[in-house]
């Protein structure tokens, strides 16, 4: 059996196996974007280069394709055969930024983005798209799941607060954008009702204990996440009920039941509740029948962290290390701070989405990690499409104007809901997380600028009932041409044009639909990008 040394460590692999079968045999995670067990090796992304340091014994062509492998060259690992004796980089810096650089060229005309802008725009970061195309579906409890998953106390912050993410909302350019709050308020009144709320999974217990001082809109969505993280929560406030300043929001805006009902999800989830009670520096001595004391001393000796999320205390912090626009970290201590407690108090919204960050720098330094609160979301698009090419965004999109709801304090029914969310673009990726070539760009850093130039043209071909085809994010792998000539489609596809023009596409002209007769699914599961994809969201 031929054995391979890969950055020093030895593998023995079958006769006929490849360089990428040993680095797999290793645990190594090459990226290989144009191949797929199955298929012969297409070597056109290049992605999965190494180095041969050392000729093994005697010299084969790599399965039929006659690429040289002399000491020092550059080989494509999933189409080299392994030889008996042969020594190979492949985790090496240079290696790698090799890989980043043909990662870089292929995102360079790149035409489309992993996220949509109401992603970007939305505090939460909640995946809007596919709750949207859920509710059009009318699977409106994997909507559920999508909303909450993300955002807390949903049902409240669609009443109370504007919605940020409309602003982002591409659909604007062609007339009003989507009505995304109105949607999310939807989704967070059909989870109230719910038979079976949704209760998002926890963690074990982790056995940490977080005090939060102020139950308002910032503690709440701290303890939310704190939860679902085993971490034991308990919050403090001075009113004799949770919610903070959301209590003095007028009735008809925010009816009490809706609030009520929130916060029992989130005490559901182990939260406890402390009221009544003054935080300060030192214990306080009141007056029978006003409020207890507790000191922050007292706290930070029976919690393993405290979050302060009240302007009223935000002097107990004396120096503060900060990580974030809105949170704040006392340097050496188990002292956290956030939302009002750092900056002018904004809107409920705000206040939540910094609770929730602060939720993530708890917990990463619960873990012994680097607090560096939320990661941002990575944006790999070359740029936003073009006036011009919003209509080829329109073609999956109904074009109803912006929905109205009949009772405005109800809401949207669930027709309007529908139809509202049928207007959605959908210029997010369908395949963001299955899509490697996002993957592999992540993990070795590529800058998708880099080698900006003029990139192809945003278009989405819908002849098929169940797949979208987007040219654009094609890095012509050639897997879906292979998968369709191997099952004898008809049709199937082929390579049309020449140098840069060309791309995947059926013969003559021909739609989607005739090209696929039987390997639809096969060709989406293949293909490493989000150049094919399904229409309707899996669950």
């Amino acid at each position: 059996m031929p054995r391979v040394v890969i950055d020093d460590r030895e593998v023995d692999v079958p006769p006929g196996g490849t360089l990428l079968d040993a680095a797999r045999k290793l645990g190594f995670d090459v990226p290989a974007l144009c191949f797929r067990e199955g298929c012969k090796a297409n070597t056109t992304c290049m992605v999965c280069v190494m180095r041969i340091v050392e000729r093994g014994q005697g010299v084969e062509g790599p399965r039929g394709q006659g690429i040289g492998k002399s000491s020092g060259h550059l080989v494509p690992s999933c189409a080299t055969i392994v030889e008996d004796g042969m020594r190979v980089e492949s985790e090496t810096d240079a290696i790698r930024r090799i890989r980043r650089t043909t990662l870089e060229l292929l995102l360079s005309d790149h035409a489309g983005e992993c996220r949509a802008p109401c992603q970007y725009a939305c505090p939460f970061h909640t995946n809007i798209p596919r709750m949207v195309r859920l509710i059009a579906a009318g699977q409106v409890e994997d909507a559920i799941v999508i909303l909450r998953r993300d955002v807390p106390l949903p049902a409240v912050l669609a009443r109370v607060s504007p919605e940020m993410s409309e602003g982002g909302c591409r659909r604007s350019v062609v007339d009003e954008p989507v009505s995304i709050g109105l949607l999310k308020r939807y989704v967070a009144d059909k989870s109230l009702v719910a038979k079976t709320p949704y209760v998002p999974p926890c963690k074990p217990g982790s056995g940490k204990r977080v005090a939060i001082v102020g139950a308002g809109p910032a503690g709440l969505s701290a303890a939310y996440f704190l939860l679902q993280q085993g971490h034991a929560c308990t919050l403090f406030d001075a009113r004799e009920k949770p919610g903070g300043r959301l209590r003095e929001i007028a009735e008809q805006q925010l009816p009490r039941e809706v609030l009520d009902t929130e916060i029992a999800q989130i005490e559901k989830l182990g939260a406890r509740f402390e009221l009544n009670i003054i935080i300060s520096r030192q214990p306080t001595n009141v007056a029978a029948n006003a409020p207890a004391g507790r000191s922050l001393d007292e706290l930070r000796r029976d919690f393993d962290a405290v979050l302060i999320t009240v302007a009223q205390v935000c002097d107990l912090c004396s120096h503060r290390l900060k990580t974030g626009a809105a949170l704040a970290h006392e340097a050496g201590s188990n002292i956290f701070a956030a939302a009002a407690a750092v900056r002018p108090r904004g809107q409920a919204t705000q206040a939540a989405a910094d609770g929730k960050a602060a939720a993530t720098c708890i917990d990463q330094s619960f873990r012994g990690v680097a607090v560096t609160g939320p990661a941002k979301l990575a944006a790999l698009g070359t740029g936003r499409p073009r006036k011009e090419e919003i209509a080829a965004l329109m073609v999956d999109a109904d074009s109803a104007k912006r929905i109205v709801p009949q009772d405005p304090i109800a809401g949207l029914t669930d027709e309007e809901a529908r139809i509202e969310a049928q207007r959605c673009l959908h210029c997010d990726c369908r395949k963001l997380d299955g899509c490697k070539l996002r993957k592999y760009a992540e993990m070795y850093g590529a800058d998708a600028r880099r080698y900006r130039g003029r990139r192809r043209r945003v278009e989405r071909v819908s002849t098929h009932p169940d797949i979208v085809y987007e040219p654009g994010k094609c890095i012509q792998c050639g897997l879906c041409v292979q998968i369709a000539e191997q099952a004898r489609e008809p049709l199937g596809l082929t390579f049309v044009g020449r140098g840069f023009d060309v791309r995947v596409a059926a013969p003559f002209d021909e739609s989607l639909e005739k090209a696929f007769t039987t390997t639809a699914r096969r060709c989406v599961e293949a293909c490493p990008t989000g150049a094919l994809a399904w229409k309707a969201e899996s669950t």
